[in-house]
């Protein structure tokens, strides 16, 4: 069933709350207490929450709602915000999706998580991945399956999978997630919703490591714009963190006319892409053609041998962090993960070295095919959602990346990329448009996105619970 009443509370996007909150037309404790009866009625369906906290929440809400009334609101003061789970947060256990974790309490918010509860946004509780993060589905030996909300028989994407389903069905505007291969990126795709993976250490984040991110997953760009201004504020934990810019996160106009626009529907590897995720975004290149952009073909810069070489340095790189973990509890972690991670095993230091190269192979290419241009377009994913139960599209431990060929590249080479829903399969499963910008270009990714926002036909209502 869909929705055809968009006042309800929980579909307000944080920026219409800011300002009814600063109207004094609506409160954070009114807001926050309709959200949560949204979740309850989604929760037993989607399974996209993990430690949900009504009642913490409700506490923060009230001394938001008092920071309101004295005049000293802060950046997102009284926003409902859901966290995903391996992004600590101050006395919520991380069990990082999977059984084999020790649950032990957070001693301290990460660097997203603390700078959300620093600009007053209320927290919610945290959304679910799979083991490890290590797949781009809703499947975890930790968490009950979750689901997609626009079709209970499918997958929302992973890893960050409860933020993705959690944001397509309303469990407040604001979500945050990581990506480290497409994991934000992907559930934008087929839960059709907007995300921005920025360039390495625009967000800082802890632990740090090559290629990965936190990225803010929301309904509109202007709330993923709004969530960035907290968010990349320093902090001293990531050292590989980005200076930090007093950038204009609001200023999302911009005139397409005359941009350089590079056209990638070949990935060079990986899955084909179905017709359907092909036609939408050629129609989305066609749009930005006809508002006066520049489009031209990309050819593909990537091969079978440079991801390969990449599967096989992260299943080794797991496989030695699995190795310092127990038997018992290394049985614990879902099979297929299990059986990824002892491919990694008994590789020599040179084959190690040489699956690692692969990684700046990928770095190299990509900043040298993308660089003529001001911004690319791509499909995120080449198809939509597959089933839910699977933990990856080609159900195939040996192959299991062949649906990240257009989103890795970009954690790569360290550019931005956004997702944004580009349109609808005719069974009616959204299709997801990636934008991707040069090295520290997140605004102009941002931008971009905002310009397709407005460029694209009218887009479906969102998804609601089952009658």
């Amino acid at each position: 069933m869909k929705s055809d009443t968009p006042t309800v509370l929980h579909e307000l996007s944080a920026t219409e709350l800011l300002a009814q909150y600063a109207r004094g037309t609506l409160s954070p404790v009114e807001v926050t207490r309709a959200v949560i009866a949204h979740i309850e009625r989604w929760e037993p369906h989607l399974k996209a929450t993990y430690a949900f906290d009504p009642e913490g929440a409700l506490a923060m809400a009230r001394a938001s709602e008092a920071r309101w009334r004295r005049g000293e609101a802060l950046a997102l003061d009284g926003v409902p915000v859901m966290i995903k789970e391996n992004i600590a947060t101050r006395g919520v256990p991380t069990p990082l999706g999977t059984a084999a974790t020790e649950l032990v309490p957070a001693e301290e918010d990460s660097p997203p998580a603390a700078r959300l509860r620093e600009a007053g946004a209320v927290f919610l509780g945290k959304t679910t991945m799979p083991d490890y993060g290590m797949l781009s589905s809703g499947l975890s030996s930790f968490h009950p399956l979750t689901r997609n909300p626009w079709d209970l028989r499918k997958n929302p994407g992973g890893s960050s999978a409860g933020a993705g389903a959690g944001v397509a069905a309303g469990y407040g505007p604001l979500h945050l997630g990581t990506d480290i291969g497409g994991s934000v990126r992907l559930p934008a795709s087929w839960c059709g919703i907007v995300t921005l993976k920025p360039s390495l250490g625009r967000i800082p984040i802890d632990p740090p490591y090559p290629a990965r991110v936190a990225g803010p997953m929301t309904r509109t760009v202007a709330d993923a714009a709004l969530m960035m201004g907290p968010l990349s504020r320093p902090d001293a934990r990531d050292h590989m963190s980005l200076p930090w810019q007093d950038i204009a996160w609001h200023d999302l106009d911009c005139d397409v006319k005359g941009l350089r626009i590079g056209l990638h529907l070949d990935a060079g590897w990986g899955t084909p892409v179905a017709c359907e995720v092909r036609e939408a975004v050629l129609a989305a290149a066609r749009a930005f053609e006809a508002a006066g952009a520049v489009v031209e073909p990309l050819a593909p810069w990537c091969d079978r041998s440079m991801i390969e070489g990449v599967d096989r340095f992260w299943r080794t790189r797991f496989w030695i962090e699995l190795r310092k973990i127990s038997v018992e509890r290394r049985e614990r972690i879902l099979p297929f993960i299990r059986a990824w991670a002892e491919g990694g095993a008994g590789w020599s230091g040179e084959d190690l070295f040489e699956a690692y190269s692969q990684t700046l192979a990928i770095r190299k290419a990509t900043v040298d095919a993308t660089q003529p241009y001001d911004y690319v377009l791509s499909p995120t994913a080449p198809m939509v959602a597959f089933d839910a139960e699977l933990p990856c599209p080609t159900n195939d431990v040996t192959r299991p990346f062949d649906h990240i060929a257009f989103t890795l590249a970009y954690n790569m080479s360290e550019q931005p990329a956004a997702s944004i829903n580009a349109g609808y399969t005719a069974e009616g499963l959204p299709i997801g448009l990636q934008i991707a910008g040069r090295r520290f270009d997140d605004l102009g990714v941002l931008q971009m996105a905002r310009a397709w926002e407005r460029l694209r036909p009218a887009q479906r209502p969102w998804p609601m619970p089952p009658a």
